[in-house]
């Protein structure tokens, strides 16, 4: 036959739209033609093709030949289409056994040789071809992350020349199964709780926002360990379950970095400089990559010194805040990345980086905290500032901090419990599961109702309270929400206090 048909995949954010690699040999003038909207790294591949067929014993025809992948409309980039091609040349020419070739799917990049070279996004494509009941053909470092797709059968080739005793069932190729990979642990962080001296607070506001998904802020002078904090924050994290790994992993697949067994339940780590521009924390480009919002799904988004950030790169921040995820939008697409991370955040409380040095007016200070908008302060649920150490901490330091270990099993006891309750965090309750499981009686109402309005919060900082005091009771193991819980979550408002003083005292 002078006409094949094979299966791929293009790469569309999270998605993996099937491709259709139509090839055609005609007589006529040697020529080798691709249409199907063709980026240039795919018109390039003509040559990687041509070299590989021939250096791997096989005939390149010398005929006219036209590969169509369609749909002719969804624009096709990187070299995944090499492999499809490739094998699509050899079917249509009858080098290869027409078998079965509709059951499988192909990607790859080839080398000259006819090596083959892994690709991006094979996380997303095994997944898609797993819903089709296919399988996946992908080069071997590629197929032993795509097997962690459990529902899908992949195969790994590392050369061209191991898919024709395949096809002419001479010596089947056998799948690249999950259970053949190396047993993943979660990888023994370096960074422990024990090594932060002094500081209970912080660590209680820590624990906190560990246990209940919350977004934190630290306020203090520089060397008072707020960096030191949030770096160990992952270490107090639950363990991701198999789908958060499999969802980080996707992820990361598409942004082309790897996801190694070392560190599969490993929650991700995001500490983007304050130079960063709003698409490198959101994502962007002609062709949408994710940014640091995204590659910090289902971890932690630290950001240093944050009044340094721009405030416009801060206020994208606000959506993703509340919807966990991000949507980039051009004029031919629009892609939606996952963006549910914790946000942690570290900031001096004076451009001088001290409370009282005389080198600041309130002025001063009330312009350089002015850098972050309201709106965006909003959504952070603990702000707590974090005090000098005291003369004396370093002689009487005893050894005996806790260890991360010791907090993340109470952290995962007190998840445990809103997952039982709610099926998510409490910092993800909604409206209506605020008022459901976070019930007060008259008096514990009223007093928070006053609270509210004379710190003059916002609806969204009432139910943010709300959220923390469900977080304190969860970690006791009370079932309702008690007064002192209230009192604890009203007193993690250091902006609003900070805020407060500063307008009051410029208005003396």
């Amino acid at each position: 036959m002078s006409l094949s048909c094979v299966y791929s995949r293009a790469r569309l954010g999270l998605e993996a739209p099937l491709v259709t690699v139509e090839v055609h040999i005609a007589n006529g003038l040697p020529a080798f033609h691709i249409v199907g909207l063709p980026e240039t790294s795919v018109k390039e591949s003509k040559d990687r093709v041509r070299s590989a067929i021939i250096n791997c014993g096989f005939e390149f025809p010398a005929k006219r030949i036209t590969i169509n992948l369609a749909p002719a409309d969804l624009p096709k980039e990187g070299g995944r289409y090499d492999l499809p091609i490739a094998i699509g040349i050899l079917v249509a020419s009858q080098q290869i056994p027409e078998n079965d070739i509709g059951h499988y799917e192909f990607a790859g990049e080839l080398a000259l040789s006819g090596a083959l070279r892994s690709i991006i996004g094979d996380i997303p494509m095994a997944m898609a071809c797993a819903a089709q009941n296919r399988t996946l053909v992908l080069p071997l470092q590629s197929a032993q992350k795509a097997c962690h797709v459990k529902s899908a059968k992949v195969l790994g080739i590392e050369h061209l020349t191991q898919l024709f005793p395949h096809f002419a069932r001479q010596q089947e190729l056998p799948l690249v199964t999950y259970h053949e990979n190396a047993q993943q642990v979660e990888q023994t962080s370096e960074l422990d709780m024990a090594d932060v001296v002094g500081q209970p607070h912080a660590k209680r506001a820590l624990e906190i926002a560990a246990s209940g998904g919350h977004n934190l802020l630290f306020i203090g002078p520089p060397g008072t360990g707020k960096t030191m904090l949030a770096s160990r924050l992952p270490s107090i994290l639950p363990t991701m379950t198999e789908a958060e790994a499999l969802d980080v992993a996707a992820v990361a697949s598409i942004a082309n970095q790897s996801v190694e067994n070392s560190n599969w339940y490993t929650r991700p780590f995001r500490s983007p400089h304050h130079t960063a521009s709003a698409a490198a924390l959101i994502g962007g480009g002609s062709q949408p990559k994710p940014g640091e919002v995204s590659l910090a799904h289902n971890g932690v988004l630290f950001l240093d010194e944050l009044p340094e950030f721009d405030r416009k790169v801060l206020d994208v921040l606000r959506e993703p805040l509340e919807s966990n995820e991000v949507t980039i939008s051009r004029a031919l697409q629009k892609l939606t990345f996952p963006a549910n991370f914790q946000l942690v955040a570290a900031m001096n409380p004076s451009p001088t980086g001290f409370y009282n040095d005389n080198r600041s007016t309130p002025e001063q200070i009330l312009k350089y905290l002015s850098r972050l908008s309201g709106p965006f302060l909003d959504r952070i649920d603990i702000q707590i500032e974090v005090a000098r150490l005291p003369r004396g901490i370093w002689a009487n330091e005893q050894n005996n901090n806790e260890t991360s270990s010791e907090i993340k099993a109470r952290v995962a006891a007190c998840r445990d419990i809103q997952l039982k309750r709610q099926q998510c965090a409490n910092a993800q309750l909604t409206a209506a599961q605020i008022k459901h499981y976070c019930y007060l009686n008259h008096e514990d109402n009223e007093f928070l109702e006053l609270a509210v309005e004379k710190l003059g919060l916002s609806t969204r900082a009432h139910h943010k309270i709300l959220k923390i005091s469900r977080t304190l009771a969860d970690m006791e193991g009370t079932p309702e929400i008690q007064n002192n819980h209230l009192v604890e979550a009203l007193s993690y408002r250091a902006m609003d206090r900070i805020l407060r003083h500063l307008t009051e005292s410029i208005a003396v």
